[in-house]
């Protein structure tokens, strides 16, 4: 037994004694490893400070610049070697060309990363490094359609190099190649799921080629994203406006603004898009409010200017509202009641015989009873706030004759082209534009 205690000693001492030269070997290699790259700093200086242009200084610096990612600091020495490599064969033009163009997009110098790349591209075009750079500097250009190629050759020679799959899916979408960006969009989110701008990018596209349930799921998503999530609020709004559904398209804007730093475009564009909404739901105030917003922010954008004239005046006149933006039937009855009131200074009696509507307008056929006379006359009334061409004119015209009426009243929220009012000279039709319209709207009782 003491035997074994003496053994498990020795063992134990001979342990501590191999640690402490372990460790004590560690610190002079890491100590001779810093002495060597001070020495290796000290001697290209001294030597670039005889002459700027010497290899034996240049290149030794330039390759611990270029390994310690000390972009600013290799740069410049490899814009030296590029210049003189044809006269120094020590110098390797590529590798120089190259390096320079690779720290000058770690830089964002991108018109001198753009000339190293490009040389380097003529002496070697099927190198990774050479294409991918290349197309990192033509992307970061916003050159998206010199990017693609160089991103796909890249990615021929190493096809398992890391993002490569998201910067040619990217080119490709911001090129508006939205089919042909998918797959390698797919891929970039299959290396790494938690990617949100491949993944917006994709649903983007996917809505562009005619995917829009799938990339609807998408957006509604991202819509608490931080970064995202206004960009997306913004997609899933237009396409609920476009679906009729602005319930949830009011939703989606209201979220859109409730982001912090969003973009100033799609925070503009966000208000534009839900006050259009509110009117298409007869919020007049809240889109009216809106609209001012944007006009306080940029008095020319879209057609927010005739747009705020053109609801102030509805949220002024109800019955205006109704003849332009309520259902079919309130609009039927405010017709009627139009025509029930159209002759009332003239104590006449009015008869509705018959009424009938299409997509295009509604006609009322009645009897007046004047003080001296009985007429048969028609009424048409158009909702559109466009010109109305003599076409239309042509055929109402035609209808009274039909109908053997004594006269024709033809209603609009716009206007009638000069032919149209060319043509109902001498004839048995009036024509009541916007502004008379208006007047007559005021008398009707809106209950």
């Amino acid at each position: 037994m003491p035997t074994l205690i003496a053994i498990v000693i020795v063992v134990a001492f001979l342990a501590l004694i191999l640690t402490v030269a372990t460790r004590g070997g560690g610190s002079k290699k890491k100590k001779g490893k810093q002495k060597g790259r001070a020495a290796i700093i000290r001697d290209a200086s001294r030597k670039l400070s005889q002459d700027p242009h010497n290899p034996d200084g240049l290149i030794p610096l330039s390759e611990l610049y270029y390994n310690e990612h000390a972009w600013d600091k290799a740069y410049p020495l490899y814009e030296t070697m590029m210049s003189i490599a044809p006269a120094h064969k020590e110098i390797d033009a590529f590798t120089s060309c190259l390096r320079e163009g690779i720290c000058a997009v770690k830089l964002n110098k991108l018109p001198e990363a753009m000339k190293g790349l490009v040389l380097a591209y003529n002496m070697n075009s099927q190198d990774f490094e050479v294409n991918y750079y290349l197309g990192y500097a033509c992307y970061k250009n916003n050159s998206f359609d010199k990017a693609v190629p160089c991103f796909k050759k890249a990615l021929a020679l190493r096809p398992e190099a890391p993002n490569l799959n998201f910067f040619l899916g990217l080119a490709l979408y911001k090129n508006k190649h939205y089919k042909e960006c998918l797959p390698y969009l797919k891929r970039a989110l299959d290396e790494n799921p938690e990617n949100k701008e491949a993944l917006f990018s994709m649903a983007d596209a996917m809505n562009e080629s005619g995917y829009g349930d799938k990339a609807m799921k998408v957006f509604m998503h991202l819509r608490p994203d931080p970064v995202f999530g206004a960009k997306s609020c913004l997609e899933a709004g237009i396409t609920h406006s476009k679906m009729n559904q602005y319930d949830k398209a009011i939703q989606d804007f209201e979220i859109g603004l409730k982001h912090e730093n969003i973009d100033p475009e799609i925070a503009i564009d966000l208000r534009y898009r839900l006050a259009l909404a509110y009117f298409a739901t007869k919020g007049l105030s809240k889109g009216l409010n809106l609209l001012k917003e944007i006009m306080a922010i940029n008095p020319s954008y879209k057609d927010v200017p005739q747009l705020v004239a053109r609801y102030q005046e509805l949220n002024q006149n109800k019955n205006l509202q109704v003849y332009l933006m309520a259902s079919s039937s309130d609009f039927v009855a405010l017709c009627r009641r139009i025509v029930m009131i159209f002759y009332a200074n003239q104590r006449a009696s009015v008869k509705i015989v018959d009424l009938s509507v299409t997509p295009e307008c509604v006609e009322v056929l009645t009897n007046i009873d004047f003080i001296r006379s009985e007429e048969i006359h028609i009424f048409r009334f158009y909702r559109s706030t466009g010109s109305i061409s003599d076409l239309y004119i042509r055929d109402f015209h035609a209808k009274v004759s039909d109908t053997k009426a004594d006269k024709g009243i033809c209603f609009s929220v716009g206007s009638f082209s000069d032919e149209a009012r060319r043509y109902a000279e001498g004839r048995p039709i009036d024509l009541v534009e916007k502004e008379g319209l208006i007047k007559i709207l005021k008398k009707v009782d809106t209950h």
